[in-house]
């Protein structure tokens, strides 16, 4: 099954948390894009991934949780340099392949210690970095 079976329900009508979850689009290793975007600016932040754990310790405990795929383990987002991600909101695409968080982000979101991770622009036939790092 798929989210695809509830796309038509009303506005305000409900799914559990569970039957949701047990929807998703998961690739072969069970992780799911995530998106982080500044709730009040509507900036986005970064692409990360989550799994089912890491969906739910987040929306348990307020702190954005992923799975880091190149650690090959959960990542408290500033959990080591402080730059935590506050979850406000928690959305799931239609599709179910595809997560929207809205965050209220303390300090940078990019490891490169730039506010987000999108600093690679395009102009015409270049691609410009966009920001600088913040120290």
């Amino acid at each position: 099954m798929s989210l695809k079976a509830y796309e038509n329900l009303a506005k305000g009508e409900t799914l559990s948390l569970d039957t949701v979850l047990a929807n998703l689009k998961t690739d072969e290793h069970g992780l799911v894009a995530a998106i982080a975007q500044q709730h009040d600016t509507g900036e986005v932040l970064m692409l990360a991934y989550m799994n089912e754990k890491s969906i739910r310790e987040t929306l348990e405990t307020g702190q954005v949780c992923y799975w880091s795929r190149s650690r090959q383990t959960y990542w408290r987002k500033g959990e080591s340099s402080g730059h935590r991600q506050t979850l406000v909101s928690l959305s799931f695409d239609c599709d179910g392949d595809a997560i929207l968080l809205k965050v209220d982000q303390q300090g940078p979101a990019c490891h490169t210690n730039r506010r987000d991770c999108f600093f690679f622009t395009v102009d015409g036939d270049q691609v410009v970095i966009r920001t600088a790092p913040t120290h």
